[in-house]
């Protein structure tokens, strides 16, 4: 979500009577590649560009290939194959070893629907969405690159640029909401055969940190970095200013304002006070955060569950499943600085569903479920 608040920003800061730009969207990858389905690029006609589809072989071919698209006012959809020794071939020999799909489309700034008006909506959400956008159709180039934000069924069957698929691709939509991935899907129609890139855009990770001791700091600015949402609840009195700058937002935790937490929300109990992180932890366990992380030895968990038990609040499977204690990944961190980011490290392969292991270890692509 970073890259595209980023893309957005850099869009409506555009003078658009001066100066045209083309979006260039990864909308399918197969085999290895260094940037996924969704990596995007923002460029404009005198040759600046944000954001990226590759780890930079690719990106200078497709600056060019962007320009063509608003020299032309015409999407394409361009194939590079990176796993041929070709020299001909852009960004072959270079290590990407995988076959990539990019979708190059001219932004007109009067179009509601262009792609990055319909990503600008999203920028914000709390709730899983899809773009639908049409890659492939020989047979009706005219629909190439229609992007369509998936509302309800009504709406996207009455919307859709080629009815006579929709009911698939609506089922695609579905099933793409319940897997939480992305995908390229191949339809035979009259039309003939019909590509189209259904993009699950999530909402941005939210980071809530309880506590008011230095080593919070350092946790807030990697997951800033990262382009985290971070919410530290602290006495408002005692905090450092600069906490004020680097957090979204902070909360006075003497005051009656609760923060927001839904399922994309991570937890994190840095009190270092247990009958603070106690009352904390109670209180979590009654939100729908799925990440729920508390500093100190597990000794000092197991204390908590007995006494949550002897509350009458058990602690169920389901609960224990979203605790992480002692929190962090086990990569011998010792300062507060490596403690951060073993944390930040756990909380993002939680969200991700991995295991957070040396990728030399895993079996299959990277990018693989």
């Amino acid at each position: 979500m970073k890259e595209i608040k980023a893309i957005v920003n850099a869009y409506n800061s555009i003078d658009f009577s001066t100066v045209k730009a083309a979006m260039a969207t990864v909308a399918r990858v197969e085999g290895s590649s260094y940037r996924r389905t969704g990596a995007r690029m923002l460029v404009q006609d005198n040759g600046t560009y944000l954001g990226g589809i590759s780890g930079g072989c690719l990106e200078g071919d497709a600056l060019r290939r962007a320009q063509k698209a608003i020299a032309q006012n015409k999407p394409s959809v361009i194939t590079y194959d990176t796993t041929t020794d070709d020299g001909h071939q852009i960004g072959a020999g270079l290590g990407c070893n995988g076959i990539i799909d990019v979708l190059f489309t001219p932004l007109v700034s009067e179009d509601q629907h262009n792609p990055v008006r319909l990503l600008s909506a999203l920028t914000e959400t709390r709730v899983p969405r899809v773009i639908v956008s049409i890659t492939g159709c020989h047979e009706k180039p005219d629909v190439l690159g229609k992007t369509l934000l998936f509302e309800n069924d009504e709406q996207f069957n009455h919307a859709f640029a080629i009815g006579n698929i929709a009911t698939s691709v609506l089922s695609d939509i579905k099933n793409a909401l319940a897997s939480q991935t992305s995908s390229t899907k191949t339809y035979d129609s009259p039309l003939g055969v019909i590509k189209v890139f259904i993009e699950l855009i999530l909402p941005v990770t939210h980071l809530v940190i309880y506590g008011s001791n230095y080593d919070i700091h350092t946790v807030v600015r990697i997951a800033k970095e990262i382009g985290w949402n971070v919410t530290v609840v602290t006495n408002t009195a005692k905090a450092d200013k600069s906490l004020f700058s680097a957090a979204s937002r902070i909360i006075n935790n003497k005051g009656q304002e609760k923060p927001m937490i839904d399922r994309h929300t991570a937890v994190l109990l840095m009190e270092h006070d247990y009958k603070t992180d106690f009352g904390n932890l109670r209180y979590a366990l009654q939100t729908s955060a799925s990440y729920i992380g508390l500093l100190g030895p597990r000794k000092r968990s197991r204390k908590m569950f007995d006494a949550l038990m002897n509350e009458g609040n058990h602690v169920s499977e389901e609960d224990l499943q979203r605790i992480y204690s002692p929190a962090g990944l086990d990569i011998g961190a010792a300062t507060p600085e490596e403690i951060a980011l073993s944390i930040v490290a756990e909380i993002r392969s939680h969200f991700a569903g991995r295991e957070g292991m040396s990728l030399r270890l895993r079996q299959g692509t990277i990018y693989g479920n």
